[in-house]
């Protein structure tokens, strides 16, 4: 398994050479919350595709 450190090496070998350091905090940010949600989705399961589309359907406006 990557460590922390190694995770953010590859990040910053993927990015461009001229990013902004607002830029490699928002792929920091986006890869921690996707890691989350991974973790929270193998504890505590997840629901289907379509369950998730008819719940957002009440919200969404057609």
């Amino acid at each position: 398994m990557n460590t922390t450190k190694e995770k953010v090496q590859s990040l910053l070998n993927q990015l461009p050479d001229d990013c902004s350091i607002e830029d490699i905090q928002y792929h920091l940010y986006v890869i921690e919350k996707v890691s989350r949600g991974l973790e929270v989705a193998d504890t505590e399961g997840a629901i289907a595709q379509e369950e998730a589309e008819e719940r957002l359907s009440k919200w969404l406006i057609k």
